[in-house]
């Protein structure tokens, strides 16, 4: 098959963002403070807001669907919906303070990717469901990265203008619109497809969370599964029909002719 429009994920696949510590700190935070009566009735322990729980239960989905589903993993009661939203808050407070001081890394090998991809020509979408994607996209700039030998003496075949970000790759962006259904539902790699615009089909998704993979099958589209955290097995189960630790490993020619 030969595909002329790919699909990214933001958190995990471009980015390593502070996501996973933000939710882990911020309900922290809250059962040992203003939660802490009702701690001894929950499963809730620092110690088991592990990585694995966050890539199964949090990863990939909208900030409230994430918090919703940290909760009913610790038994965490919310009667009227008061503790979900003061989670929520609690995190988007944490979130956008790490952003501010920098607390957040480019993947070299999804950078190098992205480039490859637009060398041949393809059309690139940004799906993240974090409404803050675009922060981290805009801070990251691609002129340094090329410069500072990131392509690794690999020739690029256009020129690069001489203030680009990597937010400035995309031909569409749909990180953070409110879409009907999130992940595992397809909607957001639908809604990228269409603004590219482009038939499903023709397009391949890269995700790092089950829940995305999950979405991009269901949405016809071809899921690559970036298994940054030794979940391979996780992401094969989703559906994945290639895992790869790292974006290096795929031969760009092999997608598109």
């Amino acid at each position: 098959m030969q595909y002329t429009g790919a699909i990214f994920d933001v958190d995990g696949v471009l980015v390593d963002t502070p996501h996973e510590h933000a939710w882990r700190e911020s309900l922290q935070r809250l059962m040992t403070g203003e939660w802490l009566e009702i701690a001894p009735h929950t499963r809730y322990t620092a110690e088991g807001f592990t990585t694995a729980v966050y890539q199964e239960h949090l990863a990939g989905k909208p900030r409230p669907a994430g918090a919703q589903a940290a909760l009913d993993y610790f038994n965490i009661v919310d009667p009227d919906g008061a503790r979900l939203q003061q989670y929520m808050t609690q995190k988007q407070a944490m979130i956008e303070e790490l952003i501010e001081r920098g607390e957040f890394t480019v993947f070299p090998d999804a950078l190098r990717f992205l480039l490859r991809l637009k060398g041949r020509g393809l059309k690139l979408a940004a799906a993240s469901s974090s409404k803050n994607a675009n922060k981290f996209l805009s801070k990251i700039d691609v002129g340094a990265f090329v410069t500072g030998g990131g392509m690794q003496g690999e020739a690029l075949p256009f020129e690069l203008p001489a203030s680009l970000t990597m937010l400035d790759l995309f031909d569409a962006n749909v990180c953070g619109h409110p879409f009907e259904h999130g992940k595992p539902a397809p909607d957001i790699f639908l809604g990228a497809a269409a603004a590219i615009p482009l038939p499903p089909a023709q397009c391949f998704v890269v995700e790092d969370a089950s829940s995305g993979v999950q979405a991009a099958k269901a949405g016809g589209m071809y899921a690559i599964g970036v298994a940054r955290l030794n979940d391979q097995a996780l992401l094969q189960a989703a559906g994945a029909d290639r895992v790869v630790t790292n974006l290096d490993e795929i031969d760009v020619d092999a997608l598109v002719d």
